[in-house]
């Protein structure tokens, strides 16, 4: 359990995260899929790092559990810095990052996909931001990256989930395969960025940050001003003292787009 990193071979270094049971991931997390990240974006041999996941779903956000069991600020603020490391670390990488998504992808997982290079996902995954649900606000800087302005804040209000086909209709998913071709397919795209000059690529990645039209670092870190002045007006913690009692509310499964309405959309 936690962050691994292996070399499947050569050039192409997967970052994998295990955290069960839904990878909601606690302060210390965050800290460690940073070190991993950088580390492997680090190594002269890495020409491309696999970022993905063990379990049900390759992300889930925080432990929101762990922030219910703190008696003061600190679990907030671990959060808040662990998460701002985390997709820094993806979004600065020394070399292009391929997010390989399963399952659900929901908010800080919005963040790693949003920030990664690249995205291939399975036909089974799901995107999306539950923080109004969750008590807390954040990473919307991330999902524009995924979908046009207008439905990132549709979703964003909503706090529902688009799935892996969409994104791949609006671009930002490279590819959508069954599950259990998800491994292969992304790293069948690490190998083909990893067969480039190491020095060039590595010029490349900072060449294309340095013409982002957005400061990601900056952009979320004013995002996440806002969910620290949530928690002291008090509205986050009533919100997050319902997570885990309303199976609605901490529910995976996605059922909120299954209505009629949200079936033509997608089709």
């Amino acid at each position: 359990m936690g962050v691994s990193t292996s070399v499947p071979e050569e050039g192409v270094a997967f970052v994998t995260v295990d955290f069960p049971p839904v990878n909601a991931l606690p302060v210390r997390g965050w800290y460690e899929l940073a070190a991993a990240v950088r580390a492997a974006g680090a190594d002269p041999s890495v020409r491309c790092v696999v970022l993905t996941a063990e379990g049900r779903g390759f992300n889930a956000g925080v432990d929101i559990k762990e922030m219910q069991r703190a008696d003061g600020p600190e679990a907030l603020i671990g959060a808040n810095r662990g998460c701002y490391e985390a997709f820094a670390a993806v979004y600065e990488c020394e070399v292009p990052v391929v997010a390989a998504v399963h399952g659900f992808c929901l908010g800080g997982g919005i963040g790693l996909a949003g920030n990664a290079d690249a995205i291939v996902a399975a036909d089974d995954a799901t995107f999306g931001l539950p923080e109004l649900d969750r008590g807390a606000l954040g990473a919307a800087t991330h999902l524009a990256r995924l979908v046009p302005q207008h439905l990132m804040r549709a979703l964003y209000y909503t706090s529902r989930t688009v799935t892996a086909h969409e994104l791949h209709r609006h671009g930002s998913v490279w590819s959508v395969v069954p599950r259990d071709r998800l491994t292969g397919a992304a790293l069948a795209l690490a190998r083909e960025i990893a067969a480039k000059d190491g020095y060039l690529i590595r010029l490349a990645k900072a060449a294309i940050n340095g013409i982002d039209p957005v400061d990601v670092r900056r952009s979320y870190r004013f995002e996440q001003g806002f969910t620290f002045e949530a928690n002291l007006s008090g509205v986050a913690g009533r919100v997050r003292e319902t997570f885990g009692t309303d199976p609605a509310s901490d529910s995976h499964s996605h059922s909120d787009l299954d209505s009629d309405s949200d079936k033509e959309r997608q089709t």
